[in-house]
């Protein structure tokens, strides 16, 4: 039974103890510390070091010692996170255990279920179809309740009129409005109208405005993949629709050259999305419908808590 099939408290219920019971044993401490990064409370001075940022020079030790010193900072010990979840068409998709929207909200459930005893406070952000949906900042397991029921009550509606939700404006407007330090996570799948290009090496259209957030907040990108966004099998002459705009195009599966030209383009658009997170300096999770989702985001934390620090170290000269 999946998540959608069970009564909202059910659900979340479940998604709670998943959540909990099999990651709290390797994710020890007071927060969730997917990304580590700076604070904003000084801390001591030690020397510098190759790859530090030089914006936190300490000038008055420096010239006492003679020799280059770097403070560093404690992180917040409160953290506010806010989530923008991808709801357009493209996510009301699955062929596996799970659909793409019942994995974006579990992926937020393993943020928030680990963070709130402690006072943090989560919001979020609900991008559907061309409309943006603010659930504000609060604290609490009630709080995230509420954003996670509003989640799931987003069901999908076969007869809506197909719109483009913009990816990139979503992102643009939390940079603009939401300016308080902290967590951002991005759930979607990233997929995009400018994925068809054939130069792959052109940037996609949200890199500008996930640059923006990157700037000032912690920032982790989750994305959704089903096995079919990645594959197509043989089934003979098929009718393929586009979520977001209604195309439909005939494809023949059987001929061999097209499913290598569909395999072909989607490790591109997956390699595009892979990249461009990685220029930006943000975090890169990837969730799969056919996928233990838990175990995949063990081996991410894990793994990414020893990178973190030098991957979100700007590029030497560029200030963030």
């Amino acid at each position: 039974m999946t998540i959608s099939q069970l009564a909202p408290e059910r659900a979340l219920r479940r998604l709670e103890l998943t959540v909990v019971r099999r990651l709290e044993g390797y994710l020890h401490g007071e927060h969730l510390g997917l990304l580590p990064g700076p604070g904003t409370e000084l801390a001591e001075a030690r020397e510098y070091q190759v790859g530090d940022d030089v914006r936190r020079m300490d000038w008055a030790v420096t010239a006492r010692t003679t020799v280059p010193h770097v403070r560093d900072l404690i992180a917040d010990r409160e953290l506010e996170t806010w989530a923008l979840v991808d709801l357009s068409a493209s996510m009301d998709f699955g062929t596996s255990q799970l659909e793409k929207r019942e994995l974006a909200v579990a992926a937020v459930a393993t943020v928030g279920f680990l963070t709130h005893r402690l006072g943090d406070r989560f919001g979020g952000l609900m991008l559907r179809d061309s409309a943006l949906r603010r659930w504000p900042a609060r604290s609490g397991r009630l709080a995230l309740y509420g954003l996670l029921r509003a989640l799931l009550a987003e069901q999908s509606s076969s007869d809506r009129e197909a719109h483009r939700s913009d990816l990139a404006a979503a992102l643009e407007s939390m940079a603009r409005t939401q300016r308080k330090r902290g967590l951002r996570v991005i759930v979607s799948d990233f997929l995009t109208p400018e994925d068809s290009e054939i130069d792959a090496r052109r940037e996609p259209s949200w890199e500008r405005a996930m640059r923006k957030l990157t700037a000032q907040h912690q920032v982790l990108a989750v994305e959704i993949v089903d096995p079919r966004e990645l594959e197509m099998p043989n089934i003979g002459v098929v009718l393929v629709g586009d979520p977001e705009t209604g195309a439909v195009r005939e494809i023949d599966t059987r001929r061999r050259k097209v499913r290598e030209a569909f395999a072909t383009a989607a490790l591109a658009q997956r390699e595009r999305t892979r990249t461009a997170l990685r220029r930006v300096g943000a975090g890169h999770l990837v969730l799969r419908t056919d996928r233990d989702w838990v175990a995949d985001t063990v081996r991410f934390v894990l793994a990414y808590r020893r990178v973190a620090p030098r991957l979100h170290q700007p590029p030497k000269g560029v200030a963030r």
